[in-house]
């Protein structure tokens, strides 16, 4: 069992490093590669999978639906995340049933409203707690809001029932550290990091071959990515949600489970890449 865990909602503890399924579902001839990643993540201990509506038009949820099949459902933490404009009333009551028919489930342990949009926060809490009276969903968060979108949140009546804010943040995207990362901790309300190795691109790249992270990763006989993602979980009460595409990629993912940075490590990746100084824009993709 691995050792750095995550406490959802006081009563669920989860290993700090979950699956992500951003991309999945797009590509038929991915399907199975797709499925076999996350039933060894679920193998591994991964026990969080974190999908959405949005995501390949509902295919990554298919995708998570077929890994569940033969009684995985139980072994997992399910996470999806509702389109701004269907977090209210009876589209949020719609788009949750559509999601739970792509998953094969009858009810979700995690609904997200995936960024803030058509519908007032007031009202996505009045639906969250009407799908939760339904047995749809057993609790509920948000995703992508920012300090004062969470500070609107909590003065809303049952708006302290969420349980989590899911937001981008890696090594080289620290601007939640300012004041949001500061506050949830205070809330003992944990944050799931989407996006922990950085997007595809020269940013991802400039983070994989930095010296300090590839002089790290050779003393802990790990890759660089499994280091970002010890970096990312060494911050109390945060998960990393990584997406694996291939069995060995989400056993790679578990390890990291197992790798403790040094207070030495942990400042060499600080002065390497430095948190910001101020109040940053809160990093979306």
């Amino acid at each position: 069992m691995a050792e750095k865990s995550v406490l959802f909602a006081g009563d669920v503890r989860l290993p700090a490093i979950g699956q992500g399924t951003w991309y999945m579902g797009e590509k038929n001839s991915q399907r199975q590669k797709e499925v076999d990643a996350l039933r060894a993540g679920i193998d591994a201990g991964l026990g969080l999978i974190d999908t959405a509506e949005m995501y390949a038009d509902g295919g990554a949820e298919e995708v998570v639906g077929e890994a569940l099949r033969g009684g995985l459902r139980d072994k997992v933490y399910l996470v999806s995340k509702v389109y701004p404009w269907n977090a209210g009333g009876k589209k949020a009551i719609a788009a949750c049933e559509a999601s739970l028919r792509r998953l094969h489930t009858d009810y979700l342990d995690l609904y997200l409203l995936h960024w803030r949009g058509n519908y007032s926060l007031a009202e996505t809490v009045e639906v969250m707690e009407t799908l939760i009276s339904q047995g749809k969903i057993r609790r509920w968060g948000v995703s992508n809001l920012d300090y004062s979108d969470m500070q609107e949140l909590w003065q809303l009546q049952g708006g302290k029932a969420c349980v989590t804010d899911q937001v981008l943040y890696h090594l080289g995207s620290r601007g939640i550290e300012y004041d949001l990362l500061p506050w949830c901790q205070q809330q003992k309300m944990p944050v799931m990091a989407y996006c922990p190795l950085a997007q595809a691109g020269r940013l991802r790249d400039g983070l994989m071959q930095h010296r300090e992270v590839l002089d790290i990763a050779d003393a802990h006989n790990a890759t660089a990515a499994q280091i970002l993602l010890a970096w990312v979980i060494s911050h109390s009460g945060v998960m990393a949600i990584p997406k694996a595409a291939t069995v060995a990629h989400a056993q790679e993912n578990a390890a990291a489970l197992e790798i403790t940075l040094s207070v030495e490590e942990l400042a060499l990746l600080d002065s390497a890449f430095p948190a910001p100084g101020r109040k940053t824009p809160l990093d979306v993709v």
